[in-house]
């Protein structure tokens, strides 16, 4: 059985949405004043241990539009891993190693993900995809590297519901910058 592993770029505030530039928040591309070599380097560690990425659609269409022009080692080894998307609109893929698991039946596709041999999936941005793999209990670990910056309003990494989830910190990491990452997986209690 796959682990999935959620890591995600965070502001203090809980707020995961446009870290990286995209135009749909005021103020997009909050992680520049601290992303360096260190930040970097973890970041490409975490994507030579994954044996699969996870994204929804929208992610999806960002990493797609990007990646493929880039070059160096990072951008070699996000082009050729295997990737899943997740879509109810997205039927044929340009992007290579790209495989689309039906939106409308989300759990049972990533569930048969995680049940196949391989190494960790991991799932970056894809706040959609996120919340239905939150409420759903298939995450395994969640990984938050959380930026010193405030913003406010915008998409969180945890959904607006009643659900409750006991989590266990497993380890920080934190960088000069002062970045820290975040390390919890999921308190399992069995019944009886």
């Amino acid at each position: 059985m796959r682990q999935l592993i959620v890591t995600e770029f965070v502001t203090l505030d809980g707020v995961m949405e446009a870290p990286g530039g995209e135009p749909t928040h005021p103020h997009t591309g909050w992680v520049s004043d601290w992303f360096g070599p260190e930040l970097e380097a973890y970041k490409f560690a975490e994507m030579v241990d994954a044996g699969a990425l996870l994204i929804g659609r929208t992610t999806y269409e960002s990493f797609a539009g990007a990646w493929p022009g880039y070059e160096g080692a990072f951008a070699d080894r996000m082009n050729s891993m295997p990737k899943f998307v997740v879509s109810r609109t997205l039927t044929d893929p340009e992007w290579n190693n790209t495989t689309v698991i039906p939106g409308d039946d989300a759990v049972a596709g990533v569930t048969a993900l995680k049940d196949q041999d391989g190494g960790p999936v991991f799932v970056n941005g894809s706040a959609t995809l996120v919340h239905t793999l939150l409420d759903n209990d298939l995450v395994d670990e969640l990984r938050m590297m959380v930026f010193p910056v405030t913003i406010g309003a915008g998409l969180r990494v945890f959904p607006d519901t009643y659900k409750k989830t006991a989590w266990s910190l497993a380890d920080t990491v934190t960088f000069p910058s002062p970045v820290r990452v975040e390390v919890w997986r999921p308190v399992t209690t069995s019944a009886g």
